[in-house]
């Protein structure tokens, strides 16, 4: 895309990051979230929890009608050729209205990972595979548990608990300790748990022998490493989602409630503590960017920016909808209003791809500054 190879070319020259939208992601934006809006309001979130319907006819509109599943595949597999930066602006909306898709996992994680393995010698069936899934015809999930960061060395084990999304997936990706593999979500058993957070499901994958080999085992292990790092950078722009609608929704809601015939939003001290959380969200927005940015323009700073993005990013949405729960007052505590909802995503969020904690360790460990060391 002309847009990302002038950003592209345009960074490699004054050496600095771009943190603004551009013109193409600013519409792309406007598309999603007029999109979710329709199909995947808010307000109808509780009730589409419960019932647990519409994901299909979301991922068909979201996926195969918008080409959103396609961003990061390169056009000569069949995708849009587009970058990290877009797709971080999908994930954006998405986190605004926690949408229960699987594009965290399948349009981002599985196709980074599939996208290594495609540069690999076993490259046919990836490449085959990545076509299916920039078409929005099939879903692909990494079998990691969700808590699994960029750091995971998967055990090789033929069952593995905690995989987000793999009651929608329609192909597995297995590691084994020979290598990466593609197994048929009918192959396999799936058992889906109860999580926490219910806008992603979980569930035990339990696969045998067979499948379609992609990588070798020292493949699988570098393709699985580059899967999980850009889940975890793009993981930050969901938060910063999340942390968006809270911040908004908390300061419409307080203008619109009356306590003593004033807006309960005109006291000091609640003006304060939204003053704050905008000020963190702002950060939460450059440090998401960033990663974003890293990752589109392939620079050597990405897992550092990754690290520094869920290292903050992870705090700021739990906080946001902490504010959200408790400004809300009473209405705040029910099932009906979606803020315990998101409540549950940033909390689940905040140790998918990696706790915040192991990401402060990692980003110590890459700028050499190790912690105290605690003598026993």
């Amino acid at each position: 895309m002309k847009d990302q190879t002038d950003r592209t070319d345009r960074n490699e020259r004054t050496d600095r990051v771009d943190l603004l939208y551009s013109e193409t992601e600013s519409d792309l934006r406007a598309a999603v979230r007029a999109l979710v809006a329709d199909r995947a309001a808010p307000a109808e979130l509780p009730g589409r929890v419960e019932d647990g319907g519409g994901v299909p006819a979301l991922w068909k509109a979201l996926a195969a009608d918008m080409g959103t599943a396609g961003l990061l595949v390169p056009e000569e597999f069949g995708g849009q050729g587009a970058s990290h930066r877009e797709a971080a602006v999908v994930l954006e909306e998405l986190g605004r209205a926690v949408t229960p898709v699987p594009y965290l996992t399948s349009a981002v994680v599985a196709t980074e990972t599939l996208l290594a393995a495609a540069d690999g010698d076993a490259a046919g069936g990836a490449a085959d595979l990545l076509g299916d899934l920039a078409a929005g015809r099939k879903i692909a999930v990494l079998a990691v548990p969700l808590s699994a960061g960029p750091d995971h060395a998967p055990a090789g084990t033929g069952t593995v608990s905690g995989v987000a999304d793999a009651v929608h997936a329609d192909v597995l990706l297995v590691v084994r300790p020979d290598g990466l593999y593609a197994v048929d979500a009918a192959d396999a058993r799936v058992a889906p748990q109860i999580p926490f957070d219910l806008t992603r499901p979980l569930a035990t994958v339990t696969t045998d022998a067979g499948g379609t080999r992609l990588a070798d085992a020292a493949g699988a292990r570098g393709a699985v490493r580059r899967g999980l790092l850009a889940g975890a950078g793009l993981l930050a722009s969901e938060q910063l989602g999340v942390a968006e609608w809270c911040l908004e929704e908390t300061v419409r809601y307080t203008r619109e409630r009356h306590q003593f015939n004033r807006p309960v939003g005109s006291f000091q001290a609640l003006k304060h503590r939204m003053a704050q959380l905008w000020l963190e969200v702002v950060g939460a927005r450059a440090a998401a960017r960033n990663a974003a940015d890293a990752l589109a323009t392939a620079s050597p700073e990405a897992p550092l920016a990754v690290a520094v993005a869920q290292a903050y990013c992870s705090r700021v949405a739990v906080r946001a909808t902490e504010e959200c729960v408790q400004l809300h007052g009473g209405i705040g505590m029910t099932w009906e209003h979606p803020a315990h909802l998101y409540l549950k995503r940033a909390k689940a969020d905040g140790i998918a791809l990696g706790s915040a904690g192991r990401h402060k360790e990692e980003l110590a460990r890459l700028v050499d500054l190790p912690g105290p060391q605690v003598s026993t």
